[in-house]
């Protein structure tokens, strides 16, 4: 019997008809090539003729797509649109079908054929393609605190089976609660390609615990060995939330304030976004000075010493710190230029004023002393004396001043003499005080010849000694004459010849 009769007649033979090898299954992947086995060894039938691939259409009827002969060795494939270029079939009988698509989803039999029997073995196909990776879309800018917000949309595109997207927040999954979250999901499918769309959206409440919280959603969908899943990138939300607290603060320079610094009062509300203006309340004053989060105040003086205050400009949450200005001044009575008479008295004082306890330091000719006092002037007292205080830890904040005291008086000279190593030259010394420093002359009696001094030498204040030295040939009195505008007072020395 002729092959071609012969499958005729067992096709509609069913006494000849073998279908005991079970249901078979072939989980492929999309767009990837689709192997799917004859599922029955071809070495094991006797006379086998050749083998026939069909599949089913929804409707119950076949649909032959190849047939290869076992005897001639030689592979033929039906008109088939779908099929045309996409099909092999293997020494083997296996059916590949390449570039797989969701259509390729069917029962496919697999039919070996002998003069006698027809062997038949079915095989359902599974497709399966994963999504892209889910991507939110339609991101706001930022959440605000006690409203429900947009976090997005997640969508992922062409998968199949279809599958499901969980939106999560730090890796904890969310669901729909009133008031908290609302989830709406929904899905496509190209009617072309068969292929799904999964799209998600997530209202969420925010609150202030959701700054710098990640969220996410999560793809699940199906694969031939399981369940799978994909994450979106994380996204982070800027929360805004309303001011529930100011506080205010100086920014200055320096850690203490002085008098004639500037300064800048800094009012901070804590919400999100900060407020931009605030009201600003100087000390004594009821009103407030609308201004930015910054007020500068310049060369701020003593008297501006108190709390300063600030609020927002619907005058709640008030804040307020403590300024306190520091300052220094110094009294000295009397001051400058003083000239006094040797003898009389003089009262001295140096009395500071500050923002805080100081001490008082006099000097003289940078010598530290005690707080000078003055019963009995002498000319020793001229000098300088300093009057000085400070307040070291606020920025070295130094106050000095300065009394010149000049002592005046008349001159008082003093004669003294020795003899020489020589034995025979004299040395007369003369010391003389007084101020302005006086004038002095030396006359040698009987000659009537003034004398010259060889040196000079300051002792102290208005206090200095001279000496002159002669070699007198015969006794002679010696007259010292010291002047100045005050006065003039002499002395005599009698000095005996030389031998």
């Amino acid at each position: 019997m002729a092959a071609s009769a012969f499958l005729t007649v067992c096709v509609l033979c069913a006494a000849t008809l073998r279908t005991g090898f079970g249901l078979h299954t072939v989980n492929a992947i999309y767009g990837e090539t689709i192997d799917i086995p004859c599922g029955h060894s071809q070495d094991k039938i006797n006379g086998l003729m050749f083998g026939k691939w069909k599949y089913e259409q929804p409707d119950g009827n076949a649909v032959s797509v190849a047939t290869r002969s076992a005897v001639k060795n030689r592979t033929s494939f039906d008109d088939v649109p779908e099929y045309n270029g996409r099909l092999d079939l293997s020494e083997n009988y296996t059916l590949s079908i390449s570039k797989g698509r969701i259509s390729d989803e069917k029962r496919f039999v697999c039919m070996l054929i002998t003069e006698e029997t027809v062997f038949e073995v079915p095989t359902v196909v599974k497709v399966f393609k994963p999504p892209s990776k889910p991507e939110i879309t339609n991101q706001p800018t930022f959440m605000e605190t006690g409203k429900l917000n947009t976090v997005g949309d997640c969508v992922a595109k062409d998968s199949y089976p279809d599958a499901n997207i969980t939106w999560y927040r730090n890796s904890q999954a969310l669901v729909s609660a009133d008031g908290v979250a609302s989830i709406v999901s929904s899905k496509e499918r190209n009617s072309t390609s068969g292929l799904h769309n999964i799209h998600s959206s997530l209202q969420y409440m925010s609150t202030k615990n959701d700054i710098d919280a990640e969220f996410s959603c999560a793809v699940t969908y199906y694969m031939p060995n399981g369940i799978a899943v994909m994450e979106s990138d994380p996204v982070i939300f800027d929360i805004y939330y309303p001011t529930e607290k100011v506080t205010i603060h100086v920014q200055s320079p320096k850690k203490t304030i002085k008098e004639g610094d500037n300064i800048t009062l800094k009012c901070i509300g804590n919400g999100n976004p900060p407020p931009q203006e605030f009201l600003f309340y100087l000390p004594g004053q009821e009103e407030g000075i609308r201004s930015t989060s910054a007020y500068l105040i310049t060369d701020i003086k003593r008297n501006a010493t108190g709390d300063y205050k600030c609020s927002l400009l619907n005058k709640v949450m008030i804040a307020s710190t403590m300024v306190t200005v520091h300052y220094l001044d110094l009294s000295l009575t009397p001051s400058g230029d003083i000239t006094k008479q040797i003898g009389d008295s003089l009262s001295v004082s140096c009395i500071p004023s500050a923002s805080k306890n100081v001490s008082v330091t006099w000097m003289k000719n940078q010598k530290i002393l005690t707080q000078p006092t003055f019963t009995n002037l002498q000319f020793r007292d001229s000098g300088v004396y300093e009057c000085e205080t400070s307040l070291l830890e606020v920025d070295g904040l130094r106050r000095k001043k300065t009394l010149r005291l000049t002592v005046e008086g008349k001159p008082r000279i003093k004669l003294s003499k020795k003899t020489n190593a020589d034995g025979k030259s004299k040395t007369i010394v003369y010391e003389v005080d007084g101020f302005p420093k006086p004038e002095v002359q030396c006359v040698s009696l009987g000659n009537g010849l003034y004398l010259n001094k060889t040196e000079e030498t300051t002792l102290s204040n208005g206090r200095y000694s001279a000496k002159i030295i002669i070699s007198p040939e015969e006794n002679v009195t010696i007259i010292c004459s010291a002047e100045n505008k005050l006065g003039r007072e002499s002395h005599s020395l009698n000095i005996s010849a030389s031998k």
